[in-house]
C-alpha cells in the first residue's frame, strides 16, 4: 500500500502536471502545472479534515458523517497509509478537472472551487463508489462495478470539466487559430509516468474478502488470503496493461484513418484512454476483455476529442473525450466483459449473464453524471457571478503565466541590460 500510494502520488505531482503542461501554449504551462500542484495541497488538507469521514464514517446513501473522524480522529495510526492512499485519489481527481479550462482561468477562482467541489462533490461520490458498507448508493443499492474510480474519478471529473467548459466559456481564438501543445516531449513524459503511477491506482484498490492470520500462516484464511492476492494481484495487473496498450494502438489507427499521421500527442492520449476505461474493471474482466476493453475505448476516445469542434465547448486539454467518454465506456463495458471469477463475482452479457449487470452499470453511470453535473454546474455559476472565473482578455493574449505568477516558463529573450523580459513566448 505504500508503494502503491506513492506511485499515485506521483501521477499528480509530477505526472499529470507534465502530461498537460506540455499540451498547453508556452505562455500557459506554469499556470497548468501550478493547478495540478494546488490541488495537492488543498484537497490533501481537506480530506484529512473531513473527507475521510465523509467516504468513511458512519454509513449514509450519499455521504458519511464528515464529523465522526473528523481530522482523522479515533483513526488508528496503522490505518494512516490507507487514509494517505485514498488522499491520493481526491488530489488527482480534482487537478484532472483543470485541464479542460486551460489558458483563461484565474488561480484564485480555482483555489476557491477545489474545497467546495470537493467536499460537495468527490467526497460523496467516493462514499457512495468506495464506501461499499451497505446502503451507499452506486456500490450498494444500484450494485454497480467500479474497481478503482471509473464513476468516482473519471466521469465525475469529466462531467465536471465539461460543465466548467460550458460555463466559463471559450478561449479568444479557439476555433479560429493554432492551440497547438507547446512542448510533446514534457506531455510524452507525463504519460509515461502516469502508465506506471496507475499500477498503484489498480492494483492498490485490491479489496479482500479474508485477512491473513500472522500467527498460524498455514491456517485456511491466510493460504485463503494468499490465493487471493496472487490472483487478483495479477489480474489486475495484467488487465491494465494490456487495456493501455490496446487503447494506444486503437487510437493511432483510428486517428490515421481520420487524419493521414499517427501522432506522439495521438499515442499519449490513447494510452491515458485505455488505463481511464480499465479503471473500473481491472478486477472484473479477463485478459482479452481488457485488450477489447481497451481496444475499443481507445478508438471511440480517438473520436470523440473532436467532439468540441462540432458543438463548441472548449476542453482545452480534452478531458471530456478521455476521461468522461473513457469513464463511460469502460464502466459500461462491464456489464458485457465482467465474470464471475473476477473481483465482483458477476458474469457480464458476453458471459452468459444477461442484462442485469449491463443495467447496473448504466444507472451507476448516470447517478455520477447526474450528481457531479449538478452540483458542479451550482457551484461554476455561483463563482461566475461573484468573484469571477476569467483572466482579462489582456491577460489571456499576453500570457496567463506571467498575469497570475509574475513569472514565465520559458525567458528565452532578455533585454539589453540582461534582466528578462515580462512578455511570455505565445
Amino acid at each position: 500500500m505504500l508503494v502503491a500510494t506513492l506511485l499515485v502520488l506521483m501521477m499528480t505531482v509530477p505526472a499529470l502536471a507534465l502530461f498537460y503542461g506540455g499540451m498547453t501554449r508556452s505562455k500557459s504551462v506554469l499556470n497548468m502545472m501550478m493547478m495540478s500542484f494546488i490541488s495537492m495541497g488543498v484537497v490533501g488538507i481537506l480530506w484529512i479534515l473531513v473527507g475521510w469521514s465523509m467516504e468513511f464514517g458512519t454509513d449514509g446513501v450519499v455521504f458519511g458523517n464528515p464529523f465522526e473522524l473528523f481530522a482523522l480522529k479515533d483513526v488508528a495510526t496503522s490505518d494512516y497509509i490507507y487514509v494517505m492512499f485514498q488522499l491520493t485519489f481526491a488530489a488527482i481527481t480534482a487537478a484532472l478537472i483543470s485541464g479542460a479550462i486551460a489558458d483563461r482561468v484565474k488561480f484564485s477562482s480555482w483555489i476557491v472551487f477545489l474545497p467546495f467541489w470537493s467536499i460537495l462533490v468527490y467526497f460523496p461520490m467516493s462514499h457512495m463508489v468506495f464506501g461499499c458498507t451497505g446502503s451507499t448508493l452506486i456500490c450498494d443499492k444500484i450494485g454497480a462495478q467500479d474497481y478503482a474510480g471509473g464513476t468516482a474519478v473519471h466521469i465525475n471529473a469529466g462531467i465536471a470539466g465539461l460543465v466548467l467548459a460550458l460555463v466559463i466559456g471559450k478561449r479568444i481564438g479557439f476555433g479560429k487559430e493554432p492551440m497547438r501543445p507547446h512542448n510533446l516531449t514534457l506531455t510524452m513524459i507525463g504519460a509515461g509516468l502516469l502508465w506506471v503511477g496507475w499500477y498503484g491506482f489498480n492494483v492498490g484498490s485490491i479489496v479482500f474478502a479474508t485477512s491473513f492470520d500472522d500467527s498460524d500462516p498455514t491456517s485456511k484464511d491466510s493460504i485463503a488470503f494468499l490465493t487471493q492476492f496472487y490472483s487478483e494481484t495479477g489480474r489486475t495487473f495484467a488487465n491494465t496493461t494490456m487495456a493501455t496498450m490496446a487503447a494506444m494502438l486503437a487510437w493511432l489507427l483510428i486517428e490515421r484513418l481520420l487524419h493521414g499521421k499517427a501522432t506522439s500527442l495521438g499515442a499519449a492520449s490513447g494510452i491515458v484512454a485505455g488505463l481511464v476505461a480499465i479503471t473500473p474493471a481491472a478486477g472484473a474482466v479477463s485478459v482479452w476483455g481488457a485488450v477489447a476493453l481497451g481496444a475499443i475505448a481507445g478508438a471511440i476516445c480517438a473520436w470523440a476529442v473532436g467532439l468540441k469542434f462540432k458543438f463548441g465547448y472548449d476542453d482545452s486539454l480534452d478531458v471530456v473525450g478521455v476521461h468522461l467518454v473513457g469513464g463511460i465506456v469502460g464502466t459500461l463495458l462491464i456489464g458485457f466483459f465482467s465474470t464471475a471469477d473476477g473481483a465482483g463475482g458477476i458474469d457480464g452479457l458476453l458471459y452468459g449473464g444477461g442484462f442485469g449487470s449491463l443495467v447496473d452499470q448504466f444507472l451507476g453511470v448516470l447517478v455520477a453524471i447526474a450528481y457531479s453535473g449538478i452540483i458542479t454546474l451550482v457551484l461554476a455559476l455561483a463563482i461566475k457571478y461573484t468573484i469571477g472565473w476569467r483572466v482579462t482578455e489582456e491577460a489571456e493574449v499576453e500570457g496567463i503565466d506571467f498575469d497570475q505568477h509574475g513569472e514565465t516558463a520559458y525567458d528565452l529573450h532578455t533585454s539589453l541590460s540582461g534582466a528578462p523580459k515580462t512578455t511570455a513566448l505565445s
